[in-house]
C-alpha cells in the first residue's frame, strides 16, 4: 500500500467520469479542514490478515491528531503504483477502514469509488500538511 495524506483547509470533488460500470450515481461534496487519504492498494494489501490495513488507519489519525482534526477522507487513488488490487478488494479494505476509523470517533467519507473526480483543494505549505507512507 501506497499512502499520499494530506491535511486540506479545502477539499472538494465533483464525478466527472465514471470509470466502473457498476458504481452508484455520485455527487459532488465540500469539505473544510481535514485529512485525506490518496490510497494505493495493493493485491497483496487486500488479502486476509494484512496489516497494512491497521497502518493506514493508524496513520490517518495520527495525522488527524497533529491538526487536530476529526474528519478524515479515503480517495482511492490507484496512480501511486503499478499493481493494483481488484476493485472489490479494495473498496472492501477501503470500506474496513472506514468504519474503523468511524469506530474511533472520526467523521469518515469516501469519495465516489469508480469515478475520475474534477478535485479542488487547498493544504497549506506545512511540512505536515503531505505525507507519504509505503507499507
Amino acid at each position: 500500500m501506497r499512502v499520499l495524506f494530506w491535511y486540506c483547509d479545502h477539499f472538494n470533488w465533483t464525478p466527472a467520469m465514471k470509470t466502473l460500470e457498476d458504481a452508484p450515481e455520485a455527487g459532488a461534496a465540500q469539505n473544510d479542514r481535514c485529512v485525506v487519504a490518496f490510497v494505493h492498494i495493493e493485491p497483496s494489501d487486500a488479502e486476509s490478515g494484512s496489516s497494512t490495513e491497521t497502518k493506514l488507519v493508524k496513520n490517518a489519525k495520527w495525522l488527524a491528531r497533529k491538526w487536530d482534526v476529526k474528519k478524515i477522507i479515503l480517495h482511492s487513488f490507484t496512480h501511486l503504483g503499478e499493481d493494483k488490487a481488484q476493485p472489490q478488494q479494495a473498496r472492501e479494505l477501503l470500506q474496513r477502514a472506514h468504519t474503523r476509523l468511524a469506530d474511533a470517533g472520526y467523521k469518515v467519507m469516501q469519495t465516489p469509488y469508480g469515478y475520475f473526480l474534477d478535485l479542488d483543494l487547498q493544504a497549506p505549505g506545512h511540512p505536515l500538511a503531505r505525507v507519504y507512507k509505503q507499507f
